[in-house]
């Protein structure tokens, strides 16, 4: 398991006390890799975890942050057969909740593992990825209510998608070395839908599970994309994604073609739709 860390030591410190309320397993290896932490209760919140349970390692890693440099870096450092790539701001909600992501990771079928994050006013922030969804890719099922049933009752099922969110994201180590990992050209966006993305064309399938959830504190650490250098570097990431994966933004395999993809509500799609989407992957493509 990893996570990367800066500071906000009160989201690290819940997120760790949930990992093991909520969990029995007991083969765990837990890095944490600390980017740059400069705060000394962050500090404090790191020696008291290290001391209290041996199997937390914090590897002080302080370089610009890139999300899959970082990651890349804590993979190469563990040893175990299943990672789980957890963001610092989440609070595992469901029992066992690792037991059943292993449960579908070991399976050889399978690339990557998601579950159901939500926001802290219990609306959904993530059921699975749509790629092609508001122009690249988008999470299905955004701001719907935790207990709604979803479309067709996704919501309530194990199922396929092409990606799931980085925030919570299980997969064999086999699977991340033979794909790669994670893309370091795809510093902050996009990096968790490439690997996903390769794992597909790998053969594999990702999967989503409902019955896993937790919250989701988004960009609590990091912040949003509110300077011209971030947003400079934000295009960059949308320019490769859509050169790179041209065929799945045209068509997800996992999405229904006759729904619309300009919201994340599943519903029907449009034929100004159509004619907008053919125009705007023209454009990408000169």
């Amino acid at each position: 398991m990893t996570f990367t860390n800066r500071d906000q030591s009160q989201y690290l410190d819940r997120c760790l006390e949930s990992l093991f309320a909520k969990t029995s397993y007991k083969d765990l290896e837990i890095i944490i890799v600390d980017n740059g932490s400069r705060e000394k209760a962050t500090e404090d919140v790191l020696r008291r975890w290290t001391r209290r349970d041996t199997r937390i390692r914090v590897l002080p890693y302080d370089v610009p942050f890139n999300y899959s440099k970082i990651n890349n870096y804590a993979v190469a450092q563990s040893t175990g057969n299943y990672l789980l790539l957890l963001n610092n701001d989440t609070k595992a909600l469901s029992d066992g909740w690792i037991e059943a992501m292993v449960e579908q990771a070991q399976r050889p079928s399978i690339g990557a593992v998601g579950a159901i994050l939500l926001y802290p006013d219990n609306t959904i922030q993530h059921a699975g990825v749509v790629i092609g969804m508001l122009g690249l890719a988008g999470h299905a099922h955004k701001n719907f209510p935790a207990d709604h049933p979803g479309y067709v009752g996704l919501l309530r099922a194990v199922h396929n998608y092409s990606a799931v969110t980085g925030a919570c994201l299980m997969t064999r180590r086999s699977v991340f070395d033979e794909v790669g990992g994670l893309d370091e050209k795809l510093a902050i966006a996009f990096n968790d839908v490439d690997l996903c993305l390769k794992m597909c064309e790998a053969g594999y399938r990702n999967v989503l599970l409902p019955h896993v959830r937790l919250y989701h504190y988004e960009s609590k650490s990091r912040g949003t994309e509110d300077t011209p250098e971030k947003l400079a570097r934000f295009k960059r990431e949308i320019n490769l994604m859509r050169l790179r994966w041209r065929t799945y933004i045209e068509h997800d395999p996992c999405y229904n073609p006759n729904l619309t993809l300009t919201t994340e509500a599943f519903g029907l799609r449009t034929i100004a739709e159509d004619q907008f989407r053919r125009s705007n992957l023209e454009l990408v493509a000169l």
